[in-house]
């Protein structure tokens, strides 16, 4: 399978950006002005919004939506107990009766003098033989073995621990400092813990779209949202053959284009930028050009009938332009300044939505190959 690179889909990003500014000229300046979204077609495909103080504390309170998941919320720590597995070795003491006890030494360690379980889950111990183990608690096994024990020695203590961890696994793979397998435990382990195991996110990791495998089925988990907003409802308990990937961030651009010193995409990654600091990082608006109360952001929708969200800033209004510090931009997001006068909105809108839907199909693209990285 051919991957395409970080830097390629970059490089197919800034292709697609000429195509958005062909025939969008016009310098005219039009201070307080709004989309009329009732003229013309485009309100047929989109939703406009101009970005006020309300839209702002909107924003700020909307609960987020989160994606439907296939792991069942009774999945917690509450409970926990790691379940024996074929290959795990256990260590198991007789108290007052050493012969019933393998003793570990200065040469051999507690797992090298244990009991292995072997493949059919058993293992054998003295006087009472096979003990079926795999699928079971240590307290259960520890229960059967003392009242078995009772027949052959009075008043039986037993202990039983599991000293080596060797049949429950979970893979954390992609973009992380150590890749690797790391055993399920007697300690319970979230996403965060085996993500932590793993060395940390790299510098191309993308925080907002981890990919948790269980049983065949993905659910695409948010590591900026647990971390930067407390969402620990995705911070789930990880089961044995669980997958995690963590995929390359290129698919988490924002793009800044249309009358600014410097079109420009970025990586959001683990970063909170906002509207106003995305205008900043392309060199600010073109003084010369730019119609400052034109400044769109073009957001893709989840809703069906309806293909973007546009949200309008009127940063001719110093007071306004500084609500801009507070729009938070999100992945896919395109912000575009225009240099047409009020009266050619809808029709400039209209001619780059087909240019904004180009770069979002290479955009899913990008997505699907990440995800082809893995089986």
């Amino acid at each position: 399978m051919i991957v395409i690179g970080y830097m390629a889909r970059l490089a197919i990003y800034f292709i697609l950006l000429p195509v958005g500014f062909i025939n969008l000229s016009g310098c005219a300046f039009a201070p307080g002005a709004y989309v009329d979204a009732n003229d013309g077609d485009i309100e047929d495909v989109v939703d406009i919004q101009p970005i006020t103080i309300d839209l702002i504390a909107q924003m700020a309170n909307q609960p987020k939506a989160l994606k439907p998941s296939g792991i069942s919320p009774a999945d917690s720590i509450a409970g926990y107990d790691y379940l024996i597995g074929r290959g795990d070795v256990l260590s198991i003491i007789v108290y007052d009766h050493p012969e019933l006890t393998i003793p570990a030494g200065s040469e051999r360690s507690a797992a090298e003098s244990g009991n292995v379980v072997h493949s059919d889950g058993t293992i054998f111990y003295p006087y009472i033989g096979q003990v079926n183990v795999a699928g079971r608690t240590v307290r259960d096994v520890r229960n059967e073995m003392q009242t078995r024990l009772a027949d052959f020695v009075a008043k039986p203590q037993v202990d039983v621990k599991v000293v080596a961890f060797n049949a429950q696994k979970t893979y954390v793979t992609g973009q992380v400092s150590k890749p690797g397998t790391f055993a399920i435990t007697n300690v319970p382990v979230r996403v965060l813990d085996a993500l932590s195991f793993a060395g940390g996110l790299t510098e191309d990791a993308n925080w907002r779209n981890v990919i948790l495998t269980r049983d065949g089925i993905d659910t695409a988990l948010s590591v900026y949202d647990m971390l930067t907003l407390g969402d620990l409802s995705q911070n789930y308990l990880l089961k044995n053959g669980d997958v995690l990937h963590v995929p390359e961030a290129g698919n988490q651009l924002a793009i800044v284009m249309g009358e600014v010193r410097n079109p420009t995409t970025f990586t959001l990654g683990n970063n909170r930028m906002s509207l106003t600091s995305a205008i900043a990082k392309a060199g600010g608006l073109n003084q010369i050009t730019a119609n400052a109360s034109g400044v769109f952001v073009i957001r893709r929708t989840a809703n069906k009938e309806k293909f973007a969200t546009i949200y309008q800033l009127d940063a001719s209004n110093a007071a306004a332009f500084a609500l801009g510090s507070e729009f938070m931009l999100e992945p896919t997001d395109v912000v575009y300044v225009t240099a047409a006068p009020v009266s050619r909105w809808n029709r400039v809108l209209s001619q780059l939505l087909p240019s904004i839907t180009a770069i979002y199909q290479m955009s899913e693209i990008g997505v699907n190959l990440d995800s082809g990285q893995r089986p």
